[in-house]
Formats: C-alpha cells, structure tokens, sequence
C-alpha cells in the first residue's frame, strides 16, 4: 500500500510545529517570511535560526526594508550564522524583488531571483502561493529514502529521492493542500523520522514504509564516505591602542567570508608559519605575545589561527590604512564571523 496524504495531512494537523515563520491554520502565509526563513534554515538548524530571524524582522520589517538597507548592515546581522554568501544573496534577492514589487508566485520565477535554488523555490512556492511541488531538504530525503527503502548512497541517490518525494506529491489531497503536505514532510523528518531511534510507532506512514518492514529504517539514507578535511594553518594579530580600540579589516566583498570583518592575518595556507614570517606579516613591529590558537570547521577545510596580540599607545596610520579602529565597546555590532569571535575570545583572555 503506498502513503496517503491524508494520513501524513491528519498528523500534521494535529502535531504541526508552531514555528515564527510558519502561518497558523486558516493564515495565510507571508512571501517574505516564508524565503527569509528558507534562507537561513539552508546549512542551520532551526534552534539556531529563530532568534537570527526574530531579529532579522525587527531590522527589516519588510522585504523593502531590507533591500534598502547597507549591505554591511545586513552582514552584522547575519554574522554569526555562517555560510555567508547566503546573506550576500539574501540582500540582492530582496533587491530584485523590491525592483519587482513582490515575489514572483510561481516557480520558474522564483528560481530566477539570487540564492533560490532547487530546493527552496519548490518551498517557497509551495508553502507561501499553493503550488502543487514537493521540495526536497534532507529530512524530506530521508523520510523518502525509509518509505521506499533507497538504499544507494548519497550523494549518488539525490535522483531517486527526488523522483519519490515526486509521487508523494501526486496525491490528490497533497495537490489540494501543498502548503501542509510539504511542512508536514518537513515535521514528520524533524520529529519523528530523525536520523537515529526514529519513532516508527507513532509515524502517520509506519504501515507502508519498506525500510521499517525490513528492519533497516535506522540505517538509511546510506552516506557515501567523506575523505578527511585539508589542515590549513593562519595567525591572526590582535592590536589595540591605549583606549582598548582593536585594528580591524574587511574581507574582499566575494569569497569565504566575503563582506565580513576580520583581524588583520596571515593568508591560510597548508604549512605551519614560522615565527619569521609571521612577524614580516605583522601590521607593525611591536612585542607581539602568543595568545593562544583557535581551530574552526569550514565545509571542505579545517583551520588552525594562531591568535598573537599586542599593544601600543597609538597605532600608526600606515598601519590603519585600509583597515579601521573600532572601540572595544564597538564590537558587538561588527560583522565578525564565528571564527573571528573565537579570536577574539581567545586574544582577550591571553
């Protein structure tokens, strides 16, 4: 017997999340809501993107706001969040679409604006305009890699999981109510079809699930092995003047971290750097103390930065050129990514 939406829609009626972006019953959604949502949740987990959305709001009431406002502003707000090109396309898709006057309501349209995707033009239609589509995230990959027991591993199988994440959505009741019948996909993933122990007796789909009669649901979907992360090495300087002020630099607008603020350092490189070359690399000759090192995961390369600080009563101007003084006091609202907080962190307490 193959799963019913009515059995997945009845479910979800009843145990639906209650979420800041999500419409309660009988709303309906909002467009903007719906794809700053999507935006963030794309690498995060939901835990971690509520207060960054909450926040997100109270700055950029509107989908105009947002695209009038500083892109540097939008940086500092999303920093923290990581995968940072997503916030660089988040301000040009609110561009355009202010340009446009409002999202375009169908797919095709919506996979035209920057940072939409083939996953989140499916959500974004789906949840906020009624467009009969399943998006596929991976809970959905696998909720349906279980019910139809794939077991090829990913990321060979994204194809299959696709084609039967399709079929779901060819029930008449899914079409009726694609809002619902793709957030319940999203809940029955999140809540109850989890990654380990998921909780098979109490799934709205229990009965026509193949991996769960075979007794292998906790085994898929199959992860092919991921070779081991590069080592890359850094040093960072943390300086300050008499006043606590700490030199800081923005990083080139593209690239890993583009946009966002730093402390001035070393390029990252394989080798270990010597303590040579990293003073010839220093903004200025000073008594330069190791504070410590700090190690952060980025998706393809781990990274260790040596932290060395120092202090000097003015910090010379050939030093700031390109680079700016920002009060301690100051730094909170800087667009310091999560590896440069730890620097700081670290250089603060050395």
């Amino acid at each position: 017997m193959p799963p019913e939406a009515r059995d997945l829609l009845r479910w979800y009626d009843r145990h639906r999340r209650i979420l800041p972006w999500r419409a309660a019953p009988g709303e309906t959604a909002d467009p903007y809501h719906v794809w700053l949502s999507e935006i963030m949740l794309q690498q995060t987990t939901v835990a971690a993107v509520v207060p960054y959305y909450r926040r997100f709001l109270e700055l950029f009431p509107t989908v105009r706001a947002l695209a009038e406002a500083p892109q540097e502003r939008v940086m500092q707000a999303w920093a923290g969040l990581g995968y940072y090109a997503r916030a660089r396309n988040l301000h040009a898709c609110a561009q355009a679409v202010a340009r446009m006057g409002g999202f375009p309501d169908s797919i095709d349209g919506l996979r035209l604006l920057p940072g939409i995707g083939g996953y989140t033009a499916p959500a974004i239609g789906a949840i906020a305009f009624g467009i009969p589509a399943v998006p596929v995230d991976g809970n959905v990959e696998r909720v349906v890699s279980r019910l139809f027991a794939i077991d090829a591993p990913l990321p060979g199988s994204r194809k299959a999981m696709a084609l039967a994440a399709a079929t779901l959505g060819t029930d008449p009741l899914a079409r009726a109510r694609p809002s619902d019948f793709a957030q319940g996909l999203f809940d029955l993933g999140a809540t109850l079809c989890t990654p380990k122990r998921p909780a098979c007796v109490l799934c709205p789909w229990a009965s026509p699930c193949l991996a769960r009669a075979r007794g292998i649901a906790e085994t898929l979907p199959v992860k092919a092995a991921k070779p081991a992360r590069p080592e890359r090495h850094g040093v960072v300087f943390h300086l300050t003047d008499a006043q606590g002020a700490v030199l800081l630099q923005r990083r080139p607008p593209t690239g890993l971290l583009g946009g966002m603020t730093e402390l001035p350092g070393t390029p990252w490189r394989d080798a270990t750097w010597s303590g040579g070359e990293t003073l010839a690399l220093a903004p200025i000759a000073a008594d330069w103390h190791s504070a410590g090192s700090v190690r952060h995961v980025f998706t393809h390369f781990a990274l260790t930065l040596d932290v060395r600080r120092a202090r000097c009563a003015t910090i010379p101007a050939e030093a700031v050129a390109g680079r700016f003084l920002c009060p301690a006091g100051k730094l909170a609202g800087e667009a310091l990514p999560t590896l440069m907080r730890k620097a700081l962190a670290v250089a603060e307490a050395g």
